[in-house]
């Protein structure tokens, strides 16, 4: 009898489901809407009835279902407790004790970057691999560390967290996060228009950056790969800072690969190259050739990482 658990990525607007078999088969994925209204109230519950629908559907018992692994965005402790996660309107919350009393299921929870991240390690970019570090640049840059395949988050569930490395301390102006100086300011999406408007605004160099209204991170990465002078030394000092933090990481961590996600990777092996030439400037000797690779995974690294949780 084929065995079953549940994957769910928990986002700011919507919720990735997925359904596996406990061999890593992804049987069916599918979404519902983030209601983050009453202070995300009913985002839990929602889940839950998600989950009974489909298991009614494909005629699942209980006994067929290992557990529900969820992650969500925002620091998550070893009880599966979240302290808070501001994009879902939501304070302390027990997420895997109240996820067992709506299901009936085991279930546990983590930070949605380490999830993902487990998810690439086991069926991603770090298949195989015992120790992975993540990094996903988005909006944001968030990152999981990958130990003997599981998940290190640390005793305050910010273990992974390269975007709040301090990467310049002249800096002025103030991260998100209230400090100065993170890795997020210059090598998330944020980060890069950020870098390429200094720039444009302090070089003379000619560039197409310069006739580009609403400028993206798109913008100066597809300049950048046509070789446009500008973006070249914009994409040069966005990936001295990132080449640099995975340098410091390897030196704690001393992963067997770095995988690279998000939105920003899209740009592809040209990026990566970047990254691995200020990678190897820095890193201390014998961790100079660990690999840095793409992700596979794309939006689905959660879900599969949220159920490989489970099973451990």
């Amino acid at each position: 009898m084929a065995k079953y658990c549940f994957g769910i990525d928990v986002g700011g607007t919507s919720i990735k489901c997925g359904l596996f078999r406990t061999d890593g088969t992804l049987v069916e994925k599918w979404e519902i809407p983030t209601r983050t209204e009453d202070a995300g109230a009913g985002i839990l519950p929602d889940i839950a009835d998600t989950i009974k629908d489909k298991m009614n559907q494909k005629e699942i018992l209980k006994t067929d279902v290992e557990g529900v692994g969820i992650g969500i965005p925002g620091p998550v402790n070893s009880k599966g407790e979240v302290l808070v996660a501001v994009n879902l309107y939501w304070g302390f919350k027990a997420v895997a004790k109240e996820m067992e009393e709506l299901t009936g299921l085991p279930s546990k929870a983590g930070n949605d970057a380490n999830v993902a991240a487990l998810g690439e390690n086991w069926k991603g970019a770090a298949a195989g691999a015992s120790s992975a570090v993540m990094v996903t640049l988005g909006t944001g840059v968030g990152g999981g560390i990958i130990v003997n395949e599981k998940i290190v988050s640390g005793f305050n569930g910010a273990a992974g967290e390269l975007g709040h490395a301090n990467m310049n301390h002249e800096e002025t102006e103030s991260c998100n996060c209230g400090n100065r100086g993170c890795l997020e300011q210059y090598a998330s999406a944020t980060g890069i228009v950020r870098v390429a408007k200094i720039e444009l605004a302090e070089s003379v160099k000619e560039s197409v950056l310069r006739k580009v209204e609403n400028l993206t991170a798109k913008d100066v990465l597809d300049a950048y790969k046509d070789g446009d002078e500008l973006a070249v030394d914009v994409i040069e000092k966005v990936c001295d800072k990132l080449g640099g933090a995975l340098a410091l990481c390897a030196c704690i961590v001393d992963p067997e690969v770095f995988v690279v996600g998000g939105g920003v990777s899209k740009a592809g092996q040209p990026l990566i190259d970047c990254i691995k030439k200020y990678y190897y400037k820095y890193a201390f000797k014998p961790s100079k050739n660990t690999e840095i690779v793409l992700a596979t995974l794309g939006n689905d690294a959660g879900i599969y990482g949220a159920a490989r949780m489970v099973l451990e």
